[in-house]
Parts: structure tokens; C-alpha cells; sequence
């Protein structure tokens, strides 16, 4: 059974940080495109980050801030977060994803349809 899990979540003041994980079971998160997705009440869903084969991806409102990362030992990905903003408050959930890199299909990073998906983990932040 496919199951991606993710944890870490919580609640912290602007500028902390948090680390998230996503554990895998059933899928090798190395052969696959991964990214990092978040949603926010009332907004659309935006891809954070991506990581395929060691080459990463992040979006402009978390670049220098977050590093998604993986530990094939484990089957495990994660995704750091430094410098917190208010901004950053949302459901993060960790995804087989595609976009970006050609080998990942290329275009804007979204979900891989069909593709695996975790039930998410809250991150809030406070000013």
C-alpha cells in the first residue's frame, strides 16, 4: 500500500523554523519526482518545492528561506523551514509531483496526477 506521511507541523513566531517530513511506504521517493505543496484558507494550492534526483526547485516566495531534501536510506523527505513568515501559514502536504525538469515533465510544478499525496501537516505562524 502507497502511503506518504507527513509531520512536523506546528506553531511558531515569525522568523523560527520547522522541520517537516515525509515518510514513504510503498514508493521510492529517489526514482520519483517529489515536491513540497501548501494551501492556505480561501487560496489555491501552490507548489513550494520540488526535488528530482538531487536537483531542487523552490518557489520565489521561498527561495534562500526553505531546502527540501531527501534521505533514500530512510525513504524519507524533508522539508526545512528558516525565517518563517505569517505568509507561510498553511497545510503543507508532500506529493508526488511533476513540473519543472524535464525529467519530471517540465511546466509549473503540480501534483502528479494519479500520483501519491500525504493528508498534510499544519504550519502556523504568528506576527
Amino acid at each position: 500500500q502507497v502511503q506518504l506521511v507527513e509531520s512536523g507541523g506546528g506553531s511558531v513566531q515569525a522568523g523560527g523554523s520547522l522541520r517537516l517530513s515525509c515518510a514513504a511506504s510503498g514508493y521510492t521517493i529517489s526514482s520519483n519526482c517529489m515536491g513540497w505543496f501548501r494551501q492556505a484558507p480561501g487560496k489555491e494550492r501552490e507548489g513550494v518545492a520540488l526535488i528530482s534526483r538531487g536537483s531542487t526547485y523552490y518557489v520565489d516566495s521561498v527561495k534562500g528561506r526553505f531546502t527540501i531534501s531527501q534521505d533514500n536510506a530512510k525513504n524519507t523527505m524533508y522539508l526545512q523551514m528558516n525565517s518563517l513568515k505569517p505568509e507561510d501559514t498553511a497545510m503543507y502536504y508532500c506529493a508526488a509531483a511533476r513540473g519543472v525538469y524535464w525529467l519530471c515533465g517540465g511546466g509549473p510544478l503540480t501534483l502528479a496526477s494519479g500520483g501519491p499525496a500525504g493528508q498534510g501537516t499544519q504550519v502556523t505562524v504568528s506576527s
